[in-house]
């Protein structure tokens, strides 16, 4: 759980999840920042399903499983999350495993009241658990957090309270702009109107 609010920069956007054919522009913004040398794509969705505003990341794992990308590996999700007690592990799984891997990390995170729902994506890494004081690794080449609630006064139980609704319609959004840009990787000769078509 990345519970700082993000800092707007040259290098990120910000989209609300609910905005029409917003998978699109977030793909869009996503695909400018991938490297043109060959890659190990990774998901790493950072949370747990034992708090409901932690929950982003796994669910968002999860969704995107069902459509068996090859370009993608995915780790996080209901079944195996990746949180504060496995981060490191799952890490240097990652490092072992994957040749020249390019990560992509999806979290969760609180902010203001007028920015919930927003979903960010820029280039760089997030540090997870850094608003506890965790120590935890810096995750990503590229992120997506979503504001699932209100930061401030006893985050923890804020992050119990939060809707699922909310939450789950977000990690739809993050899964369904993720398998947009599989149309990318997929067909990069392709004129970019035709793969938006779909």
């Amino acid at each position: 759980m990345n519970l700082k609010e993000v800092t707007l920069e040259k290098t990120e956007k910000r989209f609300h999840y609910d905005d029409t054919l917003v998978y699109r522009s977030l793909s869009q913004s996503i695909y400018q920042w991938l490297p043109s040398e060959a890659y190990e794509f990774i998901i790493v969705c950072i949370g747990t399903d034992r708090s409901t505003g932690d929950s982003l990341g796994p669910l968002t794992g999860t969704l995107l499983n069902k459509w068996q990308h090859p370009h993608y590996t995915v780790y996080g999700t209901l079944e195996d999350p990746v949180h504060a007690v496995n981060l490191k592990e799952k890490l240097q799984k990652i490092k072992l495993k994957h040749k020249n891997p390019f990560i992509i990390a999806i979290d969760a995170c609180l902010g203001k009241k007028d920015s919930v729902g927003m979903i960010t994506t820029g280039i760089g890494t997030i540090q997870p658990g850094a608003a506890l004081q965790k120590d935890l690794p810096p995750v990503g080449n590229i992120y997506l957090t979503g504001i699932v609630n209100i930061n401030g006064y006893m985050d923890y139980m804020v992050l119990q309270s939060t809707r699922l609704h909310l939450v789950m319609n977000m990690a739809e959004t993050i899964a369904k702009t993720l398998h947009h840009l599989h149309h990318y990787l997929c067909y990069p000769s392709l004129e970019r109107k035709k793969i938006d078509t779909i």
